[in-house]
């Protein structure tokens, strides 16, 4: 590729029927630069291959039913070279439950069971806009050598091994990459978390310096709070990359939390848009350098029940070190950190109310956790950098029962004990609605 790229991401929620494949065709056929297309599986299909690998008796009816579900999104696929790469899909469906049903503790075959659904999505869009007339064609992951930074389940793309291992030549006329998964460490497959398909994006745009990444998908933006508190807002124009990813850590369960990181360096620009509204320039989120600003609260993410822990460290002169290790202590047995502080020889974590026991339980190998208490949730002030000015925003609200907990480098996070999070999530949106430097 001589022109730098854009890179487009259809969500499995934008995959669901024939109309969608006329909207992606449309939005292709607009770009006025070579695109790269990474696709999700279609709406539903990761569902349906995860309950299969659970019952049996489900599992009977997998196959006829995924390769009607995808026909019928691209019918002549039947008629074309790629059905017989369909078709092989198909039979390694068949293979890993087999394989599962003997064995249902056999990771290799679940991972192969799951990015089934992948790659029968990259065949069918890639045949749904061949014959709208765009040369479009399925690329594997792991068959380009994408290279993620575990076994089995990986946290992001392995960027500096990517780099090394990509076979570029595939990037001709529109690759439809494979989201979600690629080569483990110890070269199977190894799948990212649900959504991961976003970091697939952003981690090709990187190594192939795009020019900005497009994730599509069925809400217009990232809101400043929550759409599920049944509060209505718009989307946020613009956050920076810092407050992006306070967002994806905390609340906004339509960005994969490692989304933002492969881009940040280089400041390669994301957008959310929506399928729908792509003949539109309409509302979207830009996700872009961080930039400095006057206080001003974008949005208020919200984790509900968790518990704060506090703890002495062992060693004060070693207590960086120390914090490191547990740190990494803690992600070897998959315990969430929603946030954690330090001052001198004391820390303060806070995770879920369910990990309590086994996070004390890792935490006191050594050390001593001095305490810890439990609350209803804890809240993200996105944007808002300035206890003061976040102080006086709250002076008038009554019974939030909350504890300060620390100034990060996009928020400020406070812990509540309040029961009724959605009325005061509600009462709290006049904080966004005052601050108008939405655009920064």
């Amino acid at each position: 590729m001589s022109e730098l790229p854009e890179v487009h991401k259809f969500g499995g929620s934008c995959l669901r029927d024939a109309s969608d494949l006329e909207k992606i065709a449309g939005i292709l056929n607009q770009a006025q630069q070579p695109v790269i297309v990474v696709v999700s599986a279609l709406w539903g299909t990761t569902d349906r291959l995860m309950r299969a690998a659970q019952e049996p008796r489900y599992a009977g009816r997998l196959v006829n039913d995924l390769a009607s579900h995808h026909l019928r999104l691209s019918p002549t696929l039947i008629e074309s070279p790629l059905y017989d790469v369909f078709q092989r899909v198909l039979e390694g469906i068949e293979e890993s439950l087999t394989a599962l049903a003997t064995d249902r503790d056999d990771k290799k075959a679940y991972n192969q069971l799951l990015a089934s659904g992948e790659r029968l999505s990259a065949l069918v869009i890639a045949h749904g806009l061949s014959i709208r007339g765009l040369d479009a064609h399925p690329v594997g992951a792991e068959d380009i050598g994408l290279q993620m930074d575990g076994e089995i389940t990986a946290s992001r793309v392995d960027i500096k091994a990517s780099q090394q291992n990509l076979d570029r030549s595939v990037f001709h006329d529109i690759p439809v990459v494979t989201g979600w998964f690629g080569v483990g460490k110890d070269g199977n497959i190894a799948l990212l978390g649900r959504g991961g398909s976003d970091h697939t994006a952003t981690a090709l745009a990187a190594l192939l310096h795009a020019q900005r990444v497009i994730l599509w998908k069925d809400v217009l933006g990232i809101y400043p709070v929550n759409p599920r508190w049944g509060i209505q807002s718009s989307p946020i124009p613009y956050l920076g990359y810092s407050e992006a990813i306070e967002f994806a850590n905390a609340d906004a369960t339509i960005l994969h939390p490692a989304t933002v990181e492969p881009v940040y360096e280089m400041g390669i620009p994301i957008e959310i848009r929506h399928l729908s509204n792509y003949r539109q320039n309409g509302m979207k989120t830009v996700i872009g350098p961080d930039i400095e600003t006057k206080p001003n609260i974008k949005g208020i993410a919200c984790i509900q029940r968790v518990a704060c822990i506090n703890v002495e460290a062992r060693y004060s002169r070693d207590a960086a070190l120390e914090l490191s290790d547990l740190l990494q202590e803690l992600n070897e047995d998959n315990i969430r950190i929603c946030s954690f502080e330090t001052t001198n020889s004391q820390w303060r974590f806070v995770v879920p109310q369910h990990e309590v026991a086994r996070c004390v339980q890792i935490i006191e190998r050594g050390r001593s956790v001095v305490n810890y208490e439990y609350f209803a949730a804890m809240l993200s002030f996105i944007g808002c950098r300035n206890i003061a000015y976040l102080r006086e925003q709250l002076n008038g609200q009554e019974n939030i029962k909350s504890v300060e907990l620390y100034e990060s480098s996009s928020s400020i996070h406070l812990l509540t004990k309040r029961m009724d999070i959605s009325r005061m999530l509600d009462e709290m949106m006049s904080f966004i609605s005052s601050s108008s430097d939405y655009s920064a």
